[in-house]
């Protein structure tokens, strides 16, 4: 890994259900807390807690939440410029709105964004991304 990160929902929950690609992300989750160079919106973050609820407890989510913020993945707040880049990708993209935050924080950081959500083939030629 050469460059910054962000994480996609799917990227946080494949680590936290323990799904074939966790060890990848376990790694990437890693070196992006070591250099400080790893982020994910608050709105994929918010995407993950609600996830974790439905599937396993609150309580779970709450720790998932704690141990990503603790290692130095810092959730971005959303900024209008960040609105305007999302609702471009949904409008032009068959993605959900949420996958369109974390395009958009890609794009704004010039970052690759790790996920293996395949919706997001049809971005692959305007954000650079880290394939699970």
């Amino acid at each position: 890994m050469t460059g910054s990160l962000v994480f996609d929902s799917w990227a946080i929950i494949a680590f936290f259900n323990n799904e074939p690609a966790a060890d990848q992300v376990k790694l990437l989750l890693a070196e992006s807390a070591r250099r400080k160079n790893g982020w994910i919106t608050s709105v994929n973050l918010g995407e993950v807690w609600y996830m974790l609820v439905r599937k396993r407890s609150r309580q779970l989510a709450d720790q998932a939440i704690h141990e990503i913020t603790q290692i130095g993945i810092g959730p971005i707040d959303i900024d209008w410029p960040m609105v305007l880049q999302a609702a471009d990708f949904k409008s032009r993209h068959k993605i959900s709105y949420a996958d369109a935050f974390a395009a958009a924080l890609a794009k704004q950081r010039d970052a690759e964004l790790v996920t293996g959500d395949p919706e997001f083939r049809s971005l692959d030629p305007e954000i650079s991304i880290h394939w699970l």
